[in-house]
């Protein structure tokens, strides 16, 4: 396995981050601890994770399930770099959502318990909170950082102007700020690269794509729904989707199939090559996905290949970053 960095720090990253949205509700807890081992065996030392994941069964259950796997020792929590997030509702109360300063002290305290671990490496905030000026954000945060309980601040599903706006918040304060964003991007959903990615790169974090194969839409969803195998694509943001771009899929697959490639390595290999990202977040439920994963860090899409995903998967207006991109 070849590390990566953590956009402008110095914290060694693998090039795919382990997301651990589908373990124990879309896997057994064997399943699942089976699966952290097999990625932290083959290289993988990157952890996402959010307090609200589990909420099928109850909101923080993910949280628990990866202490109960620290727990099993062989120094696991120290082998992993681990990011967890905060800001979604987890009660029905009003100060338990956002990014109030007391609901982040609050929520990462509580993340630390669920996940039986002195310190959080990546503390993500989940959606940008509109009604939280960056000061009580920003002073929230440093307390974490200054307190041990925080090692950097991440961000997730921000805009562009969010990243400019935070980072010149954090250095009126002589704070590193934001160091990476997660944010939706795959052959689909392409929109990042307009303002998101560029400004990224340019203050120096970390682009971590989540849902690379937009849910499943992109690891050869006509065939698994043929055969009643697809889980994922069977089901929420996916299943619209699906039907909404039932033919560009289908044409997808025909041109995976016509170089002897699988779908699923081809969309996240497309995304691990993209310019400013750093790592993909994928959410293997099974080895075999897990593999799969690993194969497209391996693979090298030729150009007629991309040429061709570009036809069929166009990028925003004239491609690439604005304002180029929607003017002359």
């Amino acid at each position: 396995m070849e590390y990566t960095t953590l956009g402008r720090t110095a914290l060694r990253i693998s090039p795919l981050c382990f997301g651990t949205l589908n373990l124990g509700v879309r896997t057994t807890t064997e399943e699942a601890f089976a699966l952290l081992d097999l990625a932290l065996e083959r290289g993988i030392n990157f952890l996402d994770t959010a307090n609200q994941y589990g909420w099928q069964k109850h909101k923080g259950y993910t949280e628990e399930l990866l202490g109960e796997w620290f727990a099993l020792g062989g120094n696991r929590r120290e082998k992993v770099v681990l990011g967890t997030k905060v800001g979604n509702p987890m009660t029905d109360l009003p100060n338990d959502s956002g990014l109030s300063a007391r609901n982040i002290i609050a929520s990462c305290e509580q993340s630390l318990r669920r996940l039986g671990t002195d310190w959080i490496d990546v503390y993500y905030m989940h959606h940008i909170d509109r009604s939280a000026p960056w000061e009580e954000v920003w002073q929230a945060m440093e307390t974490l950082v200054w307190q041990g309980k925080v090692r950097y601040v991440g961000s997730s599903n921000f805009a562009g102007w969010h990243l400019v706006e935070a980072q010149a918040s954090a250095r009126e304060r002589n704070f590193l700020g934001l160091v990476a964003e997660s944010c939706v991007y795959n052959l689909v959903t392409r929109t990042v690269e307009l303002e998101l990615i560029p400004a990224a790169q340019k203050y120096g974090l970390a682009v971590l794509p989540w849902s690379p194969l937009h849910g499943g839409l992109l690891s050869g969803a006509t065939r698994k729904l043929a055969e009643g195998t697809a889980v994922k694509t069977a089901q929420g943001r996916a299943q619209v989707a699906m039907a909404k771009h039932a033919d560009v899929v289908a044409a997808y697959e025909k041109l995976c199939e016509s170089h002897d490639l699988d779908p699923a390595e081809v969309g996240l290999a497309w995304v691990l090559n993209r310019p400013g990202v750093t790592a993909p977040v994928i959410g293997p439920r099974t080895q075999a996905q897990l593999t799969g994963a690993l194969n497209a860090l391996e693979l090298t899409l030729p150009q007629a290949l991309l040429d061709e995903l570009d036809l069929i998967f166009p990028p925003v207006g004239n491609g690439g970053p604005g304002p180029e991109a929607w003017a002359w």
